[in-house]
């Protein structure tokens, strides 16, 4: 077939093919619109999972009837200055949306400037009609019917009207978490599905958005994110690592005020997170990165869902380093959530999300209780706390204790031992309170001016050890071991050379390795914490991604792998007894250290239980 100039309906149609993948698209594109115009009120109408209808009204600046005659011609755009594609400062600015929705559905955009006059124009599946008067407040409403109507093939590629309300909605959330300062409505079919007043534009209003998106849960166990260097700017909220889920969903990311799936980011959040939270879950964070528009381009893909930093390792630096502060910072916090589940296992009806007791649920057919007199049933003493002449110091093992009991009890059922003594001036108004009793030996029982702290002994003392080795690792450097034999590795021209770039770096790890001849390297000293190791393999590991831009972390990550087993094994073992010393001690290391909320496989060293949950649970309250 000879070459020949394609319509401009068929140019257009493939213009929205890229644009427009399913009504969500639609949103997008609208609201985005909206929000540029500088609109304080969204209001967003869908019906029919938003093929019957999307309708985006706001009270933004508007358009006279010029504009709105020229908003529906291609690559027509107020968004863009002097057309410099490397200075972009809003969210659209291609010019392609409206027309490209035009031209597969019947679009009628009505808009009225302030001061202005209101005007209207309908394009019909690419068919524009006349301008003329309407009567509307000041700002802009515009209503797509029909949508995929002049291209029916692509009918066929949508979920359900379920999935497609849940897509928008997902799309307008995330506009909204960008623009607190911005009030949202989302409106499904005959049901008000999302509200969102405005809130101040700043960290608490921020927060408060968030909260209303995310969860109280998130509300509950939110960071403050903070850091700026080289002109690159971090802000947002992350969750404690102790509240993660098993998908990414509550995972959002945006790049100058806009919505983006970025791998580099998601990259950093995980080496951020690193050991603090169990394999297979991710943690819920909301991260906002500012730069210079023109360090960033925003046009590598045609919905503008991702973007390129043209300094990515500063980006990854200042995420990593920014959300580690504010994790250190945070010291023993565990989640909330940690509390609320207990409360949960403990009665039915009690909301796992707010500790909040629900109505009973009929299906129920637990126990029941009633008033009476107590039911006798068999006790066993048992010795309380052992003293040691020796304790538990910080940074040191636990001595063996001296078996003279100075307190017992009668418990039933369990293996149990309470202090009779006075509780040390001071310790129930430390985070983590005054220990009163060990459970099976494996669990410390403390108590606070308002609440009861159940702490996991073990998986306390694994974290407690395991950052000494990390703070070994960074701080006093790598012990090495040198091999007998150096081990020579192939690892390709390309990778001897990245390999020899980061020589100094590699050695203050532990890992000394020259050029040897062409393509290969030669392994002379290895960290002494590896033991026999896999040299070839860790060599060529990282040869591949130093050459991928990563920041050469394989070796740092396998290093810390071997400090979390031998913390493991260097740490105080379940059922062994505690004195009252030590296991206070072993409480004040754990607040004075961070991360000692969860071990180093990222569950939860300890559970709080309010005293105002609890007296709930018994009907005090």
């Amino acid at each position: 077939m000879p070459i020949r100039q394609l319509s401009p309906e068929t140019v257009n149609r493939i213009a929205a093919g890229e644009v427009v993948e399913r009504p969500a698209s639609v949103v997008k594109e609208l609201v985005e619109n909206a929000i540029d115009a500088g609109a304080r009120d969204v209001e967003v109408v869908t019906s029919g999972g938003g093929l019957s209808l999307i309708r985006v009204s706001d009270d933004g600046v508007g358009m006279d009837a010029q504009d709105l005659a020229m908003c529906v011609e291609r690559h027509a755009t107020s968004k863009l200055r002097e057309e410099d594609l490397f200075d972009i400062r809003t969210l659209g600015f291609r010019g392609e949306a409206l027309p490209s929705i035009g031209s597969i559905a019947r679009l009628e955009i009505s808009s009225r400037p302030r001061g202005g006059e209101a005007s209207s124009i309908v394009v019909d599946r690419g068919i524009k009609g006349p301008i003329r008067p309407v009567a509307m407040n000041a700002g802009t409403r515009i209503e797509v019917t029909d949508l995929f109507s002049a291209t029916p093939a692509r009918l066929k590629f949508l979920k359900s009207e379920r999935a497609e309300n849940l897509a928008v909605s997902d799309t307008v959330k995330r506009l909204a978490m960008a623009h607190p300062e911005v009030a949202f409505t989302l409106v499904t079919g005959e049901r008000t599905s999302l509200r969102l007043p405005a809130t101040e534009a700043n960290a608490e209003g921020l927060l408060q958005r968030l909260g209303r998106i995310m969860g109280r849960e998130f509300l509950a166990d939110a960071l403050e994110i903070a850091g700026e260097r080289d002109g690159v700017r971090v802000a947002g909220f992350a969750g404690l690592p102790t509240l993660n889920r098993g998908d990414t969903a509550q995972q959002f990311l945006f790049v100058n005020g806009r919505p983006v799936r970025d791998r580099l980011v998601i990259g950093a959040l995980k080496a951020a997170y690193g050991d603090t939270v169990p394999r297979g879950r991710h943690p819920l964070v909301a991260l906002f990165v500012d730069v210079d528009p023109r360090e960033l381009d925003v046009n590598v893909h045609p919905t503008k869902a991702e973007v390129r930093f043209r300094d990515a390792g500063a980006v990854r630096r200042i995420v990593i380093g920014a959300l580690r502060h504010a994790l250190e910072r945070a010291g023993h916090r565990a989640s909330v959530q940690g509390g609320f589940d207990t409360l949960a296992t403990l009665r039915p009806g009690i909301d796992p999300q707010t500790g909040e007791i629900r109505a009973e649920d009929p299906s129920y057919t637990g126990p029941t209780y009633t008033a009476g007199p107590p039911r006798a049933a068999p006790t066993t003493s048992y010795s309380g706390f052992a003293r040691t002449r020796g304790g538990f110091a910080p940074g040191a093992g636990f001595a063996e204790p001296v078996q003279t009991p100075f307190a017992s009890f009668e418990a039933t059922g369990a293996d149990a031992s309470a202090d009779a003594e006075p509780v040390p001036p001071g310790l129930l108004d430390r985070p983590l309170g005054a220990a009163r009793a060990q459970l099976h030996e494996t669990y410390i029982v403390a108590q606070t001016r308002d609440s009861v702290v159940i702490v996991d002994q073990h998986a306390a003392h694994e974290r407690l050890v395991y950052q000494k080795l990390k703070r070994m690792l960074t701080e006093t450097g790598v012990a090495r071991q040198c091999l007998l034999i150096p081990v020579i590795v192939e690892v390709g021209e390309e990778g001897a050379e990245a390999l020899a770039e980061k020589a100094e770096e590699l050695a203050e790890l532990g890992l000394v390795a020259d050029r040897f001849g062409p393509g290969a390297v030669a392994v002379r000293e290895i960290p002494a914490l590896l033991g026999d190791t896999d040299v070839e393999g860790l060599v060529k590991d990282l040869a591949d991604e130093i050459m991928l831009e990563a920041d050469g972390s394989a070796l740092r990550d396998r290093l810390e792998a071997v400090a979390s087993r031998m913390a493991c094994h260097g740490s105080v073992r379940a059922g062994r007894r505690l004195t009252a010393a030590e296991m206070n001690a072993l409480l004040r290391e754990m607040e004075a250290t961070p991360f000692s909320g969860q071990c180093n496989h990222g569950r939860p060293t300890y559970v709080e239980l309010k005293l105002s949950d609890i007296e709930r649970l018994f009907g005090r309250r």
